[in-house]
């Protein structure tokens, strides 16, 4: 199989996709800086807080709904369409999160909290987003460009932490990012390009070549899991699919013994040392009964002490295997092809 160093990867890897990954560590700690130099204000939301984005600009906000988990004190929605859900209005923050500033969704979901006279804050580069967030005069989170918008998830994840926060939706969690920045100084070490060919990353990303993955956790691994899902399709080109526990245990972990019929599956298993006890044994004997059709059964341990710690270890680790694995198969991770043929598509359908 192929080498994994920073040579191989950079002949495959044509914009330097895994430079953005190595540097998360001051993505995190950018972002707040950015969040402060937006000028928002605690809002008077007891409604909760509504994160209209798509895509990579979500993902942000799926893993701090993940990370806060028990910790939120009033709702935390994330709408993925063009309309927010029916209850929204004055008592609901609508945070619309667009790395391009033009998501059509996102854009429409904004003139619906408009419409609804929700309060509003904006994360994005600029835009028709932008654009109509100054002229109403909500606060705007300035996001760098220059980057793939799944590349900016240390800022879509504390833009939404601190969009809880200022809904009041949760606490603030600032130490808890401050210290998962400084770990993943550490961990980039363990497992970057320049870690040995049998790093644990690397490891992952050899194991499962050739595979169909299915990545699972519970609680906060299981926002990342689907982040792993997301950055294996849109990285490395490939279909897969995340599950959740203890759900996955309901219906998903029936079908384990027929899947080595079907195809080569792999069971990718996140855990989270410190999720509810129960779901710790559910994460050991779900991977056995995975293990009757999954080639190869991966567990993976989340890395720190903090909640917000352990959930960036994940996407960390994620991120790397997704780049190693593009590399493996000899796919630039920049490509698109999917999203780009479905985008050019709709340009050219005309809006009812």
């Amino acid at each position: 199989m192929g080498s994994l160093t920073r040579e191989a990867i950079a002949a495959v890897d044509s914009t330097g996709q895994i430079d953005e990954v190595l540097e998360l560590s001051e993505h995190l700690t950018d972002a707040l800086w950015r969040v402060d130099s937006s000028g928002a204000r605690p809002f008077d939301t007891p409604g909760g807080l509504i994160v209209a984005g798509m895509g990579g600009s979500a993902s942000g906000a799926r893993l701090a709904r993940g990370v806060l988990g028990s910790r939120l004190t009033r709702p935390m929605y994330i709408s993925d369409d063009y309309l927010l859900p029916g209850w929204a209005g004055p008592s609901t923050l609508v945070f619309a999160s667009s790395y391009s500033g033009n998501t059509e969704e996102t854009l429409s979901a904004y003139d619906d909290a408009v419409d609804r006279g929700a309060p509003r804050l904006v994360a994005s580069t600029g835009g028709a987003l932008v654009a109509r967030a100054r002229a109403d005069g909500a606060p705007v989170v300035p996001i760098p460009g220059g980057f793939q918008p799944r590349a900016a998830i240390g800022y879509a994840l504390v833009s939404a932490l601190e969009a809880a926060f200022l809904a009041g939706a949760a606490p603030s969690v600032r130490s808890e990012i401050e210290a998962a920045a400084a770990l993943v100084d550490s961990l980039v070490l363990e497992w970057g390009p320049d870690a040995p060919e049998d790093s644990e990353a690397k490891s992952i990303a050899r194991s499962l070549h050739g595979t169909v993955p299915v990545i699972v956790g519970a609680e906060l691994a299981s926002a990342a899991a689907y982040r792993w899902k997301c950055q294996f399709n849109e990285n490395a080109e490939l279909p897969a699919f995340a599950a959740s526990l203890p759900e996955a245990d309901h219906n998903e972990v029936v079908g384990w013994e027929a899947a080595a019929e079907l195809g080569r599956f792999s069971y990718v298993s996140l855990e989270d040392p410190e999720a509810h006890p129960r779901n710790v044994l559910r994460a050991e004997l779900t991977a056995e009964v995975a293990s009757a059709g999954a080639d190869p059964v991966v567990r993976v341990t989340a890395r720190g002490s903090t909640p917000v710690e352990r959930l960036v270890s994940l996407v960390l680790l994620g991120d790397l295997v997704t780049i190693y694995a593009a590399v493996l198969r000899g796919a630039d991770p920049v490509d698109i092809p999917g999203i780009d043929a479905v985008k050019a598509a709709l340009s050219a359908a005309p809006v009812s």
